[in-house]
């Protein structure tokens, strides 16, 4: 679960950093921007919690590494809308990973996972929300619904796929 949580942020990262080479002088820069440093919270908080609990990340790390960037760049080379409908894409994905994984730590022991529940999954799905949401009040969704399809299964894959490694 956490080593999840971490490839998700990671991911990310990757992704807010290849759409800054894109867009970062452009006028959306400043916006991808203030969304990407509250990732780098996200993911600098995960690599305590992985320390602490003596979690190591996925093994794919480099292969996410590339990815992220290249799926953010390319995204932004679409411009603001393709940029945008990646991060809806994305933070919707994320947010139903907290939501999923809220609810079975709930289930399980809130008294054991408070931290994890407070700070971790309800406070970065919030901000994951947050993104989402800027993102369609930014034009996410005037790009193609098959590009938003063929995004939300590449999603799904990398998720799978950093549970197993």
């Amino acid at each position: 679960m956490l080593r999840v949580d971490h490839a998700g942020e990671y991911g990310a990262n990757r992704i807010y950093a290849g759409q800054m080479a894109v867009l970062g002088r452009s006028r959306t820069g400043p916006l991808i921007q203030e969304m990407w440093d509250q990732e780098k919270k996200h993911l600098e908080k995960f690599n305590e919690i992985l320390a602490e609990n003596r979690v190591r990340p996925t093994a794919l790390l480099p292969l996410w590494n590339i990815a992220g960037f290249v799926l953010g760049a390319s995204s932004a080379l679409l411009g603001k809308e393709g940029a945008m409908a990646c991060t809806v894409a994305v933070e919707e994905s994320i947010s139903e990973h907290y939501n999923s994984q809220i609810r079975a730590l709930m289930e399980k022991d809130p008294e054991r996972y408070t931290e994890l529940l407070q700070v971790s999954n309800k406070e970065f799905r919030d901000d994951e929300m947050e993104h989402h949401d800027t993102g369609l009040e930014h034009d996410a969704e005037s790009v193609s619904i098959f590009y938003n399809l063929n995004l939300k299964l590449g999603l799904l894959i990398i998720t799978l796929i950093s549970r197993l490694f």
